[in-house]
């Protein structure tokens, strides 16, 4: 059973190393870290101790008395749980954040209220934990699709949740599950996640977009998230790309996310069939009150015209806001992900298209912009990773 955490910044750096790398010798343990054998043999015993690390069995031989090599403790576990505004993932992972069991809720509603929603969560948790024989991870990460004060541990003003403004969700996970929890903007969390096991795992400035209910942006400058002042970077969905247009649920008008993300996505396509537009979409909503972002890609599936144009309007505004921030930050990669971003290519190229066009040719010389290959998991593995930092890491 685990019994603490990192304790020394020479243990952390052991345990980020073997859960990034895989296991490691002593001997090269020693020589990354610029210290003696017999302080590597001191730290990976104290982890040992701490239900942290262990060793696993003899190093190649390089002639001589043979290394011995390094791994995490195979009972080390982690949850990550990602909170959309309408749905749920939950995943349980080893210490080097690989997936062992996942659960989620398709049909998930934010607005129903912190108590509801994390309570479901905290159900779903216990079954996956029980399903592998844990009684308790080393720790929990949660992301939730609003602005967050990460220190704090809340939700700030959120604009589609509802009942959560300065709710103590990482406290009462934490109470709850008797772990530690981290709490961050779900964006947050899909970029490292990402930065994990994706894309961007060997770049070191990226920007992570998810195009879901909403859209955001999570930032890495040299390979560290980057949360700003008050841990609402990135917050690109309320950039006002036009002085009037929609409401958005920020309460402004003209934001991109008032325009395009799932909800405007839906809500477009849903007046378009209303309006004898597209037959498609017609059939699609016959004897519904609305369509999804879901429907606009059967439909896009089918050929249907209006279905591709409003995807492609939807991807020059966003590639539009991308190119500004393209010539601002001047990234290595940009990674575009969440549920919209299953429309795929013509999403894709439209907003690859206006960054190409919009900004310096010094600037996207080398710039892939491409589909997250992660899919669902981006999000757990982000949240684990985020919680895993934290165990890893010496107070």
């Amino acid at each position: 059973m685990l019994s603490g955490r990192a304790e020394t910044p020479t243990q952390s750096t052991i345990l980020r190393l073997v859960r990034d790398e895989g296991p490691l010798s002593r001997v090269e343990l020693g020589a990354r870290l610029g210290v003696s054998r017999t302080t590597v043999a001191a730290e990976v015993g104290r982890l040992v101790e701490l239900g942290l690390a262990q060793d696993a069995g003899p190093a190649a031989s390089r002639g001589g008395r043979r290394s011995t090599m390094v791994d995490l403790d195979p009972g080390l576990r982690f949850v990550g749980i990602e909170l959309g505004a309408t749905s749920m993932r939950v995943a349980v992972t080893d210490g080097r954040l690989g997936v062992l069991a996942r659960a989620s809720t398709p049909k998930a509603d934010i607005r129903r209220g912190p108590e509801p929603v994390l309570a479901e969560a905290i159900d779903v948790t216990r079954k996956l934990l029980a399903e592998q024989g844990v009684d308790r991870p080393a720790g929990v990460g949660i992301g939730v699709p609003g602005p967050v004060d990460f220190h704090g541990g809340v939700p700030v003003s959120p604009p589609i949740m509802p009942g959560w403004d300065g709710y103590p969700v990482r406290d009462a996970l934490s109470r709850e599950l008797g772990t530690p929890v981290l709490l961050d903007n779900d964006v947050n969390v899909m970029a490292l996640g990402e930065q994990h096991t994706g894309v961007a795992r060997s770049v070191d400035d990226f920007l992570f977009v998810k195009i879901g209910t909403g859209i955001g942006c999570g930032i890495v400058v040299q390979r560290h998230l980057y949360r700003g002042a008050d841990g609402c970077a990135g917050d690109i969905g309320h950039i006002r790309i036009e002085p009037g247009g929609p409401v958005c649920a920020c309460g402004n008008v003209g934001c991109l996310e008032a325009f395009f993300g799932g909800a405007a996505l839906a809500r477009d396509a849903t007046a378009a069939a209303r309006a004898g537009r597209s037959s498609v979409l017609a059939d699609l909503l016959a004897g519904r009150e609305a369509l999804s972002a879901e429907d606009v890609g059967s439909a896009l599936g089918a050929g249907d015209a209006v279905a591709l144009d409003l995807v492609r309007v939807g991807g020059r505004r966003v590639g539009s806001v991308l190119a500004s921030l393209v010539s601002f930050f001047n990234p290595g990669l940009i990674v575009i992900g969440g549920g919209v971003s299953r429309l795929g290519h013509p999403l894709l190229a439209e907003i690859r298209s206006v960054i190409y066009r919009q900004s310096l040719p010094l600037a996207t010389g080398n710039l892939p912009v491409v589909l997250s290959e992660l899919g669902d998991d981006a999000g757990v593995v982000g949240a684990a990773r985020l919680i895993s930092d934290a165990v890893y890491a010496a107070e």
